[in-house]
């Protein structure tokens, strides 16, 4: 399978977007910790012709563990929505259900943040589905679909992927 750099720059943009939308959460929970930040400024670099380096990796790990230190929840799922904003910039080109996670996995935590703070799992995504790029849903259909469990995180997954997957126009990207 064949992944563009201009498919993952699009992927990365939305996806940071998503993660923008709730780094609010995050930062006001912990204003003294910049790494989901940093991880999200790194995606929009790598999203607007920045090539991919390991300083982008290293934000998305930085960012991985403070959603890890988090004691609160939904601080947390923010800075895991900016781990996957960094993150996909390295989609991997293998056919597996595991993949996709890395596609709905910011749009997806997103929501889960939003929800745990008292918001709108729903709205997040209808917001996100609303944003998506023609690349996202042409991404998606090159992969099985997910394994996303039965969790609540799951049935976001669930959400994103089933309406990314859908006809648009009556047809399939």
């Amino acid at each position: 399978m064949e992944l563009t750099l201009a498919e993952l720059r699009a992927l990365t943009a939305w996806a940071a977007a998503c993660a923008s939308r709730v780094l609010p959460l995050y930062e006001s929970r912990i204003p003294s910790d910049a790494r989901p930040r940093a991880a999200i400024a790194a995606a929009e670099e790598f999203a607007a012709g920045a090539p991919r380096t390991k300083a982008l990796r290293t934000a998305a790990w930085a960012a991985l563990a403070a959603a890890g230190e988090a004691a609160d929840p939904a601080a947390s799922a923010a800075a895991r929505a900016a781990v996957g904003a960094a993150g996909a910039a390295y989609l991997h080109p293998l056919a597996s259900p595991h993949q996709v996670k890395h596609i709905v996995g910011p749009a997806q935590q997103a929501a889960l943040a939003r929800e745990l703070a008292g918001g709108s799992a729903e709205a997040e995504i209808e917001w996100a589905l609303s944003q998506a790029p023609p690349e996202v849903s042409t991404l998606l259909h090159r992969f099985p679909p997910g394994n996303p469990g039965k969790t609540r995180l799951g049935e976001l997954h669930r959400q994103l992927e089933s309406a990314l997957r859908a006809p648009r126009d009556g047809r399939h990207p």
